[in-house]
């Protein structure tokens, strides 16, 4: 993988989140910007675009990672040929970096898949939907009407032989 020449970021200074200056821009290789470091023992390090914002006019590249994570970043060589994407976005916690989960294209769930839902449990286990249970109970059936008297609670004394 070659360096992209697209836009030109190369040789803008590097800032990180707790304001030091770490190196330059010298190249990129797909979404990551590569950035050398050190004086005499120069590395060279990916940082994704994701944390990278670019000021043109005092060519300088922000970046919301510390210097520590920068530094401590997989290392690239200098053609960046050997960078692996992945493992970089694996570093930075970034969702690339992650694998397929496993229901992911049949949609077949465990029964422990944090993804299923309590209303699939309970069908799997044949109990009724909280809707069927809640009309069941405010209907108060047997053999489809009403069964004791009405609530004194809503009607007090009344009924219909006796509406007071």
């Amino acid at each position: 993988m070659a360096y992209d020449e697209g836009r030109q970021m190369k040789g803008y200074t590097v800032v990180t989140s707790d304001d030091a200056k770490v190196g330059h821009v010298v190249g990129e290789v797909g979404e990551n910007l590569i950035v050398e470091h050190g004086h005499l023992m120069k590395s060279r390090r990916p940082l994704p675009r994701a944390f990278a914002h670019a000021n043109d006019d005092e060519q300088i590249v922000r970046t919301t990672v510390s210097k520590a994570i920068l530094e401590d970043a997989p290392k690239v060589e200098a053609d960046g040929s050997d960078l692996d994407e992945a493992e970089v976005a694996r570093y930075y916690g970034l969702a690339a970096g992650d694998p397929a989960p496993e229901t992911q294209g049949d949609g077949a769930m465990r029964p422990d898949d944090p993804a299923r839902s309590i209303e699939a449990d309970r069908e799997a286990a044949g109990m009724p939907a909280p809707e069927e249970e809640r009309i069941a109970a405010s209907k108060n059936i047997e053999g489809g009407e009403p069964v004791g008297p009405p609530s004194p609670g809503l009607l007090g004394d009344r009924t219909p032989d006796n509406p007071v």
